[in-house]
């Protein structure tokens, strides 16, 4: 079977209580034995490998010892890869790429431990860009990280989970709004433009120096944004250190997943046949790695593997439920999970239909 075959899945079982470095041993094998990654990169190519190093208080993540083949791989195929993610809206260890690359290295992500370099894609506060041009019925154009865009080829490797907004997240949400700048994300989470929270504000003037609308002005008690020249681009919360810029978060659940279906196809775009998604069905959680804590939904399932995200994803969650033996809206959150496939397969992001091979590993 061709690996590039976008409808054909893998599928590694775990095995009972299996370590980490026993899994990242067998996923090599299966790397070597498939080439998935030969087929997407080529000699000089940038390559970013995407993931999610966890917030402060969380242990589903992906360990660090599972990036080292995928890189090891990289370079073989005459690649130069980086280990990348974004910065979050919310105020925690993740909002600006100096504390996120402090809680990345306390989570095992080093040079040492990956053999793959660090690099923030965002930037510093979230605000390096591009914006791509998509066939959307939501959107002509999305706010990616820079160096997303900028890499010739990507690898998403992702931690199923569930969602608390999107019911479940796994390759889609990875890069629908793991991979949007900070612009992008307040597109997908906000239904509002900012405003100030004057009981938080320092009147430091960050806000008004870096607003690109002069939208912004220093009062006697707190800044003030005016709504009639504020373009919602979030520069203020990007540089704002004492959380005092508020947004209203109110998107729907199908909203919200429509719209990171969307971002997803502005990741994918100029990728096309230089994307690999890797899904980890392995620490099974029922909330996101960006909350802290961990309730675990049942044992290790495997790792699911191909170059439709529409396709992995489909495969994961079927997976997942099969396993449960119900829906997993049953046991995370009973919201609808599937609007992201219908609504990524609707702009031609892939397809929901494919076929699944048990690798023996």
């Amino acid at each position: 079977m061709n690996p590039a075959d976008s409808n054909a899945v893998y599928f590694l079982p775990s095995r009972p209580d299996e370590p980490d470095e026993a899994l990242a041993t067998r996923l090599a094998a299966e790397l070597d034995r498939y080439g998935w990654i030969g087929q997407i990169v080529t000699a000089h190519d940038m390559v970013a490998i995407k993931t999610h190093f966890g917030e402060e208080g969380t242990t589903g993540y992906v360990r660090p010892v599972c990036f080292r083949p995928i890189g090891e791989r990289v370079r073989a195929a005459g690649g130069l890869p980086f280990l990348t993610d974004t910065q979050t809206l919310y105020n925690g260890k993740r909002k600006n790429a100096v504390e996120h690359l402090m809680l990345a290295g306390s989570h095992g992500f080093s040079l040492e431990a990956t053999g793959i370099p660090l690099i923030m894609a965002d930037g510093l506060l979230g605000d390096e860009e591009v914006t791509v041009p998509i066939a959307g019925k939501l959107y002509a154009q999305v706010a990616i990280a820079s160096l997303i865009v900028k890499a010739q080829a990507l690898v998403v490797v992702s931690h199923f989970t569930g969602h608390l907004g999107t019911g479940f997240g796994a390759a889609l949400k990875n890069m629908g709004m793991g991979c949007a700048s900070r612009r992008g994300k307040l597109t997908q989470h906000s239904t509002a433009k900012p405003k100030i929270k004057a009981k938080k504000c320092a009147r430091c003037g960050q806000c008004v120096r870096w607003c690109p609308e002069q939208a912004i002005v220093l009062e006697e008690k707190a800044a003030r944004i005016d709504q009639g020249k504020c373009i919602g681009c979030g520069e203020c919360l990007a540089v704002c250190r004492f959380d005092a810029v508020g947004y209203n978060w109110g998107a729907t659940y199908e909203e919200l997943q429509r719209k990171v279906a969307e971002h997803a196809l502005g990741v994918a775009t100029g990728k096309e046949k230089k994307l690999l998604c890797l899904n980890f069905l392995t620490r099974l959680s029922k909330d996101c790695d960006c909350m802290a804590g961990f309730t675990s939904l049942g044992p290790d399932i495997g790792v699911v593997i191909g170059t439709d995200p529409v396709a992995v994803d489909a495969a994961s969650l079927d997976l997942v439920e099969s396993r449960l033996g119900r829906p997993l809206g049953e046991v995370a959150y009973d919201i609808p999970t599937r609007v992201q496939l219908e609504h990524a397969e609707a702009v031609g992001l892939g397809s929901q239909r494919y076929r699944l091979e048990t690798l023996g590993g």
